[in-house]
């Protein structure tokens, strides 16, 4: 593995809480597929979940049910609910654009299925060189390790798995459900308000690693 120092800029993303807000979409159309089976789940049980795989949060309320059946509805209402009304966070499109402008390569990769991140980058409007889905945790470390990553940044202490388990840095931002401090103990390792604090941060960091600019 190459040391950071040493290796291309090359910056994986998460998608959901940490370019797009998409919470609410996703609570909602976990809750819609539960009520298709009579089961009623409080949204504010939900938000917390955000960013986990799909089929570890539906066992919490439906256990009786296969996971791909409720994840079927799931998926339909996203399509027609979600994705066309994506809510991209300040910054977003300038955090992207801070990777690209030094010619560096920018990964989204998602737990959520691959066609879905990509439908949601093409309505926000963020441009991606590699999008990867269902990918959680190491899973998501196994892509940037192939990929040579510098970085990765993502709302969850999953995602710094995923960096810790590729060598990269662990940029955290504190717009998802994870606290900050919940992020700086899994190993952060820096954490920042919101993705608009990204090409700040990334100027800095390149002065610190200038072989990755």
């Amino acid at each position: 593995m190459k040391p950071i120092a040493s290796r291309p800029l090359v910056v994986g993303f998460d998608l959901d809480m940490t370019l797009v807000d998409s919470a609410d979409g996703i609570v909602e159309c976990i809750v819609y597929a539960c009520s298709l089976h009579g089961v009623t789940v409080d949204p504010a049980e939900v938000h917390p979940t955000v960013g986990w795989p799909l089929d570890h949060v539906f066992p919490r309320w439906v256990p009786d049910v296969d996971p791909e059946i409720l994840m079927a509805a799931y998926r339909e209402r996203y399509v027609t609910h979600v994705i066309p009304f994506t809510k991209v966070f300040p910054g977003a499109r300038e955090a992207i654009a801070a990777v690209h402008d030094r010619g560096g390569r920018v990964l989204v990769i998602s737990a959520k299925r691959g066609d879905h991140v990509e439908g949601v980058l093409a309505a926000g409007g963020l441009p991606a060189d590699l999008v990867v889905g269902s990918r959680f945790a190491e899973a998501k470390g196994a892509t940037l390790l192939e990929e040579g990553a510098w970085a990765y940044v993502g709302d969850h202490t999953g995602d710094v798995v995923a960096a810790r388990h590729a060598g990269a840095l662990a940029v955290a931002v504190s717009t998802g459900p994870t606290s900050a401090e919940e992020l700086w103990a899994a190993g952060a390792d820096v954490v920042l308000p919101g993705i608009g604090g990204f090409p700040d941060w990334l100027h800095e960091a390149l002065g610190r690693y200038p072989e990755a600019s």
